[in-house]
C-alpha cells in the first residue's frame, strides 16, 4: 500500500473493486503520513487497471473514510488513473491536488442507480472540481466523462499515455520546491474556495506573513542572491 521515492510517498490501490480491507489500509497509510514532515509529496496509483470499478461487496463506507484522510494530507497529493474510475474511486481522486489519467480513463458516479449516495464527499467535491451543472448531471444520471472531457472540464490536469510516470515526474518537481510554501498554497486554495473573496485575500495575506518568518523563506532569498538552487528544510 505504501512506498517511497525520494521525498515522496507512494500509496497504491489494488485496482478493480475496492474492498473494505484495502480502504482501511489506505486510510491508515494516509493518516500515518499526516505528520510525516520529511514527506513532501504523496502519489496515489493503482496496481492494476481499472483504477477503481466501485465498492466491493464487503465495503462499509460508514466504517472507513480514506477520502477524508487523503484530503487532510499536508503535502500535495498527485494521482494517476487508468481505466474506469467510478463511485468510491472517484471520491478518492477528487481529494487529489493534481490528477493525471490515461486516454482510456472514464469517471462516473453510478451510485444513485444502485440506490445509494456517495458517502466520502463526492457530492461536495465534484461541484468544486467541475461546473455545478455537470456535477449535478453526473451525480443524478450516472453519466460518465471520458478522459478528454475530464481534462476540458478541469477534473484532470492532463491526459497522458503513462499517467504513473507523469505523476512520478510531477512528484520530483514538487519535492524540489519549498514544502511550507506548497502546504500554505494548498491551504489557501482549499480554504479560500469556501470563503468570500475579501476573506480569501485576508487568508492569503496571513499565510504570506507566516511564511515570511520561516527558515525556508530565508533560504529561498539566500539562494536567489547566491544564484544557486535552494535547499529547503521544511522549517
Amino acid at each position: 500500500m505504501t512506498g517511497s521515492i525520494g521525498n515522496s510517498a507512494q500509496l497504491e490501490l489494488p485496482g478493480g473493486d475496492l474492498s473494505h480491507l484495502a480502504a482501511r489500509a489506505l486510510a491508515d497509510a494516509a493518516d500515518n503520513l499526516h505528520e510525516a514532515r520529511d514527506v513532501r509529496v504523496v502519489v496515489l496509483t493503482a496496481r492494476t487497471s481499472p483504477f477503481c470499478s466501485g465498492p466491493g461487496t464487503d465495503l462499509d463506507v460508514r466504517q472507513v473514510d480514506p477520502a477524508a484522510a487523503l484530503a487532510a494530507l499536508r503535502p500535495p497529493l498527485v494521482v494517476a488513473v487508468r481505466g474506469e474510475c467510478v463511485s468510491v474511486g472517484l471520491e478518492l481522486v477528487l481529494c487529489a491536488d493534481i490528477r493525471f489519467c490515461s486516454p482510456d480513463a472514464t469517471f462516473a458516479f453510478p451510485d444513485i442507480a444502485a440506490g445509494r449516495l456517495p458517502s466520502w464527499g463526492g457530492t461536495q467535491r465534484l461541484p468544486r472540481a467541475v461546473r455545478p451543472a455537470t456535477a449535478t448531471a453526473m451525480l443524478l444520471t450516472g453519466q460518465s466523462l471520458d478522459a478528454l472531457s475530464a481534462k476540458h472540464l478541469g477534473l484532470v490536469f492532463d491526459v497522458v499515455d503513462d499517467p504513473e510516470q507523469a505523476a512520478a515526474d510531477m512528484a520530483i518537481l514538487l519535492a524540489g520546491l519549498g514544502p511550507l510554501a506548497l502546504e500554505f498554497a494548498k491551504e489557501a486554495v482549499h480554504r479560500g474556495s469556501e470563503l468570500p473573496l475579501r476573506d480569501g485575500l485576508r487568508l492569503e495575506g496571513d499565510l504570506n506573513h507566516q511564511l515570511a518568518a520561516t527558515e525556508d523563506r530565508a533560504e529561498g532569498l539566500r539562494a536567489f542572491f547566491d544564484k544557486r538552487p535552494p535547499d529547503f528544510s521544511g522549517r
